[in-house]
């Protein structure tokens, strides 16, 4: 039996219920911040409203800045927290962009392509050991994706490709804030980010530059604060549940953007937008599910280790799926 002093803590149960509760919640703002930027894109060009999001988004987050601090910083350090920032407006530019083309639920279904591309380049990149489970999990959502988009002889829309695009930029952002995780603490990683992406957005936005008409600034301050406790919420919300716990109610936001697009912009998905939605979210759900068992079995074989330092750790047996 192992000591109790390398016990992992265990997540009491009404912590659960709280972090899915945070994350429902978190969806709905999610969900009204992409229905504020679809209503806004009739007036306003996407990277003007994605400046807007960052700006009102930094204005709320000042005073968790303020009692956060900074700390120093160091010039590979400021390259790696502009690089995280510019991977970031570069996937909201796409997908705020993408959704004066689409409807809601057609733009964030292919926004939950993010996970698959992580795999990907989780194994490409980082080079982690991705095995058949995965891999199959992976594939089957893009399939998922081909009938969300149904491709013809003239191939996928632009508004599409922008979907896409800021989905494997997400993906990208994930992959980089794993490493800079292992080095920098993950209270800097979003202060910073919220820092730099405010002048770095007003650069893009400049060249297409209009001011919002009198009745736009409710949703355009409403961009801001919806973003902000969304992302409060979420971040809480993990640090209460494990990830495969909270990311399945995560996908509730694809619902609410349903309901939303009919009600508000009378958008009416077909059977397979529905289906394609479907599978997409199921395989995203086994991904996480699978990736935070095998983070579980990670630290019980180092908490194993630490208690038994002769203890070896069982090798990988041919064939054995791990991932």
């Amino acid at each position: 039996m192992l000591p109790d002093r390398i016990k992992p803590p265990a997540r009491q149960p009404n912590h659960i219920l709280i972090a899915a509760g945070l994350t429902v919640f978190a969806a709905l703002c999610f969900a009204g911040l992409s229905a504020q930027v679809k209503f806004l894109s009739g007036d306003l060009h996407g990277f003007v409203i994605t400046f807007w999001r960052n700006f009102w988004g930094l204005f709320f987050m000042l005073p968790w800045l303020l009692k956060q601090g900074l700390g120093e910083l160091s010039w590979p350090r400021i390259r790696m927290f502009t690089l995280r920032s510019g991977l970031s407006l570069a996937s909201m530019l796409c997908g705020f962009t993408s959704l004066s083309y689409l409807t809601l639920a057609n733009a964030t279904a292919l926004s939950f392509t993010a996970p698959l591309f992580a795999t990907i380049l989780a194994a490409l990149v980082l080079g982690e050991t991705v095995r058949r489970r995965r891999w199959s999990a992976t594939i089957v959502g893009f399939i998922g994706v081909l009938i969300v988009l149904r491709p013809n002889v003239s191939g996928i829309s632009f508004g599409e490709l922008l979907a896409l695009s800021g989905a494997f930029l997400t993906a990208t952002v994930i992959i980089v804030v794993k490493q800079m995780s292992k080095t920098e603490p993950s209270n800097a990683i979003v202060a910073y980010m919220v820092l730099l992406l405010t002048p770095m957005s007003l650069a893009t936005a400049l060249p297409f530059w209009s001011w919002p008409a009198p009745g736009d600034w409710p949703f355009v301050i409403g961009m801001g604060l919806a973003g902000t406790i969304g992302h409060v919420c979420w971040t809480r919300a993990i640090s209460m549940a494990d990830a495969s716990v909270v990311v399945p109610f995560d996908y509730v936001r694809l619902i609410f953007t349903m309901v939303i697009g009919i009600f508000a912009f009378a958008e009416h998905p077909d059977a397979f937008t529905l289906l394609g939605s479907a599978i997409i979210v199921l395989a995203g759900i086994y991904i996480a599910r699978r990736e935070a068992m095998m983070n579980q079995r990670a630290a019980r074989e180092a908490v194993a280790a630490a208690g038994d330092p002769a203890r070896q750790v069982e090798p990988v047996k041919p064939g054995q799926d791990r991932g």
